[in-house]
């Protein structure tokens, strides 16, 4: 199985730390995903000079609302960086309006890209809160018929959740969502913001994250699913010395 590193690129420093860090992690992480946030200054295909891609797949997000299909631009910079993998998601609406957007469709841009790249590694996101069951599957079977050959989820906290997108990501290359929540704002903030709703078991502590990771890794395997770490303002060395890393299937 995959296990992917997400690095968050609030700066040079920052994410040269994590890395860093990350290096000194076991062996069974062999992917680094770069996240493109708008209000940071450093775009996330200006880290694949920062990353060992002889050691490490490079997977930087692009969001539709940066790019107008028509005009090449996302086509250019893949050529100019010469990226092997991406992974294409919506985005959100610039705050404050202070970057023009584009009312681009996920799956139109992802077909236009497959369309100049098919050989390239096309990843798309989706999101196990966002709607029902059965309009997000429709949404990833429309991604992936478009071009998307496996897809980031966004972090689950139910493992029967788990179980239920298995059983329709078959012949997908699939990334389970793994972010510790340690706060009990952080908690609010994903209940109100990303309506996430938790299990009567979830605490938001460092044991209640760490066995629940584990448990996803162990799910994960059995299901040939990969996983995806988004560790978001958390102590990585307390949080990483307690994950049992799986390799193979």
């Amino acid at each position: 199985m995959n296990i992917s590193f997400e690095i968050v690129p609030r700066s040079l420093d920052a994410f040269d730390q994590q890395y860093s860090f990350m290096q000194t992690q076991n062996s069974a992480i062999n992917v680094i995903n770069v996240p493109d946030i708008q209000r940071f200054d450093i775009r996330s295909w200006q880290l694949a000079t920062r990353i060992d891609r002889s050691k490490y797949r490079f997977i930087p997000h692009f969001r539709a609302i940066d790019f107008k299909i028509e005009s090449g631009e996302l086509l250019r910079i893949i050529d100019e960086f010469q990226l092997d993998n991406v992974l294409l998601v919506t985005g959100d609406p610039p705050e404050g309006l202070k970057r023009a957007y584009y009312n681009t469709d996920i799956v139109d841009l992802i077909r236009a890209v497959r369309r100049h790249y098919p050989a390239l590694n096309i990843y798309a996101g989706f999101d196990p809160h966002r709607s029902g069951v059965q309009d997000e599957c429709d949404y990833i079977h429309r991604k992936a018929d478009a071009g998307a050959k496996g897809f980031f989820s966004q972090p689950f906290y139910d493992s029967r959740m788990i179980e239920i997108y298995a059983e329709q990501m078959v012949g997908l290359e699939t990334y389970i969502g793994i972010s510790p929540i340690t706060t009990k704002a952080s908690m609010n903030y994903w209940e109100v913001k990303n309506k996430v709703k938790f299990p009567k078991s979830f605490r938001p502590d460092y044991e209640w994250n760490i066995e629940f990771a584990n448990d996803v890794i162990a799910l994960a395997a059995a299901n040939h699913l990969h996983v995806y770490f988004m560790p978001i303002r958390i102590d990585l060395g307390l949080y990483f010395e307690g994950i049992k890393f799986a390799v193979g299937y």
